[in-house]
């Protein structure tokens, strides 16, 4: 990898709050090209390199990942009210091999080796924020970045839920009008305790919000976000649902495990958090695998987004290979910013310049 500047990072010791404040500026970085033409839910787009939800908290974060050889920016999940982060620790590490989604505890580790237990509870500033950001963001993203925006319902005393389905699609609406390119709904946070966390594990559920978000965002590219899903016949399930309505799933958005000390207490109060990083990876990649298998078998003209542990470009090529259509990380690039960078010098040589010339699904719907 060719020498490059230090680059800031998100600090895990400091507070979401001040991470959001304090977001870096762009870095005035040489960007490899990624060979072949790509694109992402039908949108022509330089690379299927992409950063999820977790990293890019506010305009600034997204502006400055863009100009680090990503191409796909999700701005961090928002609300139709404001939500307070959840208090340190927000990221923990852990200490662990490959997850095969049956643990149910992990041991904490004293250094980052990859993997870590995220902490957020999906916080949001208020509405009237967000549009502004959004907006003002897309308008300062050069024209081949895509601006994605991660959106969620926020499940209230005596809802049903129609009534978060019509809270999903007002955040969609209103993501779509200041200036979104695709919008993803979170059906996934095991940081949460709410039904909205969950959605995905409910087919007839998530059916009904995928079709209300349809509706208030037209034509717009739309995604879901899934969780693990190690169960065919419910993966299919949701598969035969949610086809009618949307674009792409991602997945997968973490492994839930609780977490305990050496001193044997249970962190988070003993509830389960995600699991990000290196050690969900492989795990991940089977789900792509499986998934794309069933969408195939269906028929449906579904992207997959892999997310989960990618850290170099081998692991990238692992994502496309198990039929991902693009490949987004959040781990990696908050300990390295840089890694599209080597991602890029990774891809652009002749050994793998012909590697995305294959079929790619470009139907609008």
């Amino acid at each position: 990898m060719s020498a490059q500047p230090l680059a800031p990072r998100y600090d895990p010791s400091r507070s979401y709050e001040w991470n959001f404040e304090n977001a870096p500026s762009p870095l005035s970085v040489a960007v490899p090209p990624f060979p072949g033409e790509q694109t992402f839910c039908g949108l022509p787009v330089a690379s299927p390199l992409g950063i999820p939800a977790g990293p890019l908290l506010n305009g600034k974060w997204c502006l400055y990942y863009a100009g680090l050889g990503f191409d796909v920016l999700t701005y961090k999940t928002v609300r139709s009210s404001p939500r307070d982060c959840y208090p340190l620790p927000n990221l923990q590490p852990v200490d662990c091999g490959q997850l095969n989604g049956n643990e149910t505890e992990l041991p904490v580790g004293n250094t980052m080796h990859g993997t870590w237990a995220v902490s957020y509870g999906m916080p949001s500033m208020g509405p009237e924020f967000w549009q502004r950001d959004i907006t003002a963001t897309r308008d300062a993203l050069p024209a081949d970045k895509l601006l994605s925006v991660s959106v969620v319902g926020s499940m209230q005393p005596g809802w049903t839920i129609d009534d978060l389905a019509r809270d999903y699609a007002r955040c969609a609406r209103w993501a779509r009008d200041a200036g979104a390119d695709t919008v993803e709904a979170n059906l996934s946070c095991p940081n949460v305790t709410s039904c909205d966390g969950q959605l995905y594990q409910h087919p007839r559920d998530a059916a009904l919000v995928a079709a209300q978000l349809r509706d208030a965002i037209a034509d717009t590219p739309l995604i879901l976000k899934i969780g693990y899903l190690p169960d065919t016949a419910l993966a299919k399930q949701l598969i035969d649902a949610v086809a009618p309505y949307v674009q792409a799933l991602a997945m997968t958005n973490s492994i839930a495990t609780t977490v305990r000390t050496p001193a044997g207490k249970l962190l988070f109060e003993g509830q389960c958090r995600g699991i990000c990083g290196d050690a969900i990876r492989q795990a991940s990649v089977n789900q792509v695998a499986t998934l794309h298998t069933l969408i195939q078998q269906q028929g449906h003209p579904l992207e997959i987004i892999g997310v989960g542990g990618v850290q170099n470009g081998t692991h990238v090529e692992h994502y496309l290979t198990a039929g991902a259509h693009a490949v987004h990380m959040a781990t990696a690039p908050m300990m390295d910013p840089l890694v599209a960078i080597a991602i890029r010098e990774h891809w652009s040589g002749a050994a793998h310049s012909d590697r995305h010339e294959r079929p790619r699904n470009t139907d609008k719907r």
